[in-house]
């Protein structure tokens, strides 16, 4: 933190607490006995309802004076006032890896003994894929949903079809290093709306063959050197890329018409964030696992 702001914020709750303690000395200056038993403050409401000038009751203001110190001694002990850490050395990243290294001592019997199996072995063990689902459950449900099947932008991990390959190394290194991907906006490269809408049902084609695309050369023709330097000159994707497979049907944002045209026009980005930090060697390998029994069955 910039030496200002340190000692900005140091100032500003130092006048704070100063201030406080002023208010509440003046406010207890008056005594009951100061004022007449019918000082009134003027003010009338529904014709004779009146407030009278009562000074707060002693003990009242005395709660406030405890608040006080209570503040101050919280802001000698933890980090509060600039830099200044507290006499405690507390801070919410120790305390974090305390309660992680705690963690860690207490469930180490419980994947160690996972520790050497591979990914393919750890697939079919019943008590590893309970701790995988535990894992996912807290971890990756929250995207790609409870049963694994994700939701409009987020994969489905239990259909077999995947984006950067369905093998077990592909996986782990999914789940520890998260991906990265992005379409950009295609739209000016065809050339406007017709050839937007002569791309769309040409895409649609690649796995609808309900559709006829006799008519579609000239999008074809655009195909092959616009989009298939990612998704492949047949549309079947690239899974170094992380290019979908555009003939089998499965859509990652949807395969409608109009949100083909939009994923087009307006490109696409996704961010899958890295666990690998997060979770450990060992729980990567756990979650791998799950995910990959996921589609294997």
């Amino acid at each position: 933190m910039p030496a200002f702001w340190n000692w900005f914020i140091i100032i500003l709750t130092v006048v704070f607490i100063a201030g406080c303690i002023w208010l509440i000395s003046w406010s207890a200056r008056q005594s009951p006995k100061d004022l007449a038993e019918d000082a009134k403050m003027g003010h009338t409401w529904d014709g004779d309802l009146e407030e009278l000038n009562r000074p707060a009751p002693r003990w009242w203001l005395y709660l406030f004076y405890v608040t006080i110190v209570f503040g101050v001694v919280y802001l000698v002990a933890y980090p509060g006032l600039g830099d200044f850490k507290g006499v405690l050395g507390w801070s919410q990243h120790g305390q974090y890896e305390e309660e992680m290294a705690a963690a860690t001592e207490k469930y180490a019997s419980v994947f160690g003994q996972f520790a050497d199996k591979s990914v393919i072995e750890l697939s079919s063990d019943a008590a590893a894929l309970d701790v995988g689902k535990s894992l996912f459950a807290n971890y990756c449900a929250t995207c790609h949903g409870s049963d694994g099947r994700g939701a409009s932008g987020f994969p489905n991990l239990a259909d077999n079809d995947w984006l950067y390959g369905g093998d077990a190394d592909a996986i782990v290194v999914s789940i520890a290093n998260g991906r990265a991907g992005m379409m950009p906006p295609m739209g000016a490269a065809l050339g406007g709306d017709a050839g937007i809408d002569n791309m769309v049902t040409y895409v649609r084609s690649l796995s609808d063959t309900s559709i006829d695309a006799t008519m579609l050369e000239a999008s074809k023709a655009l195909f092959q050197p616009i989009c298939g330097a990612c998704h492949g000159p047949d549309g079947k994707g690239n899974p170094m890329l992380g290019a979908p497979n555009l003939t089998d049907d499965i859509w990652l944002h949807g395969g409608a018409p109009e949100t083909i045209r939009a994923t087009i026009v307006n490109g696409r980005s996704g961010q899958m964030p890295a666990h690998g930090e997060l979770l450990g060697e060992e729980k990567v390998r756990i979650v791998a696992a799950y995910v990959y029994s996921l589609s294997a069955n």
